[in-house]
């Protein structure tokens, strides 16, 4: 079975049981497309474009810089928050500053209202720029503006395998859990679940076989979300607040130093007893798009990266590192910071 073949059979079976939308599922989508734009007309453009959050980080500390690259939608630009040390790309720079220990160039590519087609532009800016690691976060604009997952996939894999092939480590978090936002009620929640989950699953085959690596968003980054909505919710209640870009940020931060070769010692392997492991794609594919915060990356067993069943992948759940505050990033790299670079 081809890599497309093999998306569309994991999208179907994490799908709730699979078989498709019916017609009455497919109507109702369409309504749930309106839903979703009446809820993000309830910000509006108000505040502006969410802030810049390019720029350095990591004040004072040595080189050579860490360059990272953040494409993608709403969710990575940080839309509705009004201070830029609140964007994830800002949150998410400072803590690789802080655990790595170096500065960090981070450089925000991500556009709102961007879908899955929008990836190839920004890789056309971002891959000049000559990136240690890019983080995407892409999909939801693709479900609420009904794009078939094999089209949205495709454009996804040809972005990691762009970004692979120029020596780029790639960190994709997948597609949230639509049905958990609050202004969409059922049975539009039903829908919602089946196609964003349906989404990420097949992104996370796609992005493994291209040489990524991903972390399931899931149910909007897990129970948190759900006891605790006005606070990790914004005004439309359909984007993060800037407490909830903040969590979104500390559960992509460990897979991103994992990514680029920092990850802590005591990480190097698989702890069975915290239900890690390495299995074949499918399997792996299947366990993450139900977990939040599941990272999967692809491995080797026996010297090879493929078994009977397909690609060797490593399921890991990485713990989190302790809540990290956004800096407000640099325009420009500090002269004297060379000194300190050795």
């Amino acid at each position: 079975m081809g890599k497309a073949g093999a998306a569309r059979k994991l999208a179907s079976a994490a799908a709730y049981g699979g078989g498709g939308l019916s017609v009455l599922g497919a109507s109702l989508y369409g309504v749930l497309r309106v839903e979703a734009e009446v809820a993000r007309r309830t910000i509006g453009n108000a505040e502006g474009d969410p802030p810049d959050s390019t720029g350095w980080y990591g004040r004072g500390r040595p080189g050579p810089a860490l360059k990272v690259a953040l494409l993608g939608d709403s969710s990575a630009a940080g839309y509705g928050v009004a201070r830029v040390e609140e964007t994830p790309g800002a949150v998410l720079a400072s803590g690789v500053a802080e655990r790595a220990d170096r500065r960090v160039h981070l450089r925000a590519f991500a556009v709102v209202g961007a879908r899955s087609s929008d990836l190839a532009a920004q890789l056309d800016r971002a891959l000049p720029t000559g990136p240690d690691v890019a983080v995407i976060l892409i999909g939801a604009n693709d479900v609420t503006h009904r794009v078939l997952p094999p089209a949205s996939v495709r454009h996804l894999s040809d972005a990691v395998r762009r970004l692979h092939e120029a020596g780029v480590a790639v960190v994709v978090g997948t597609c949230p859990d639509l049905g958990t936002i609050k202004p969409i009620m059922p049975p539009l929640k039903q829908v919602a679940r089946i196609w964003s989950r349906r989404l990420a699953a097949a992104q996370t085959i796609a992005v493994l076989e291209e040489g990524g690596r991903t972390v399931s968003l899931a149910s909007i980054l897990g129970p948190e979300f759900a006891t605790a909505p006005a606070l990790l919710f914004g005004p439309d209640q359909f984007h993060p607040s800037a407490h909830g870009y903040r969590s979104l940020a500390q559960v992509l931060l460990p897979s991103t130093l994992a990514a680029l070769g920092l990850g802590p010692d005591d990480e190097a392997e698989p702890e069975a007893y915290r239900g890690e492991g390495i299995l074949p794609i499918t399997d792996a594919a299947l366990q993450a798009v139900n977990q939040p915060g599941t990272e999967l990356g692809g491995t080797e067993v026996a010297g090879s990266r493929r078994g009977v069943r397909g690609l060797w992948v490593e399921l890991r759940h990485r713990r989190r590192h302790p809540d990290t505050a956004g800096e407000t990033p640099e325009e420009h790299e500090e002269q004297v910071d060379d000194a300190t670079a050795g």
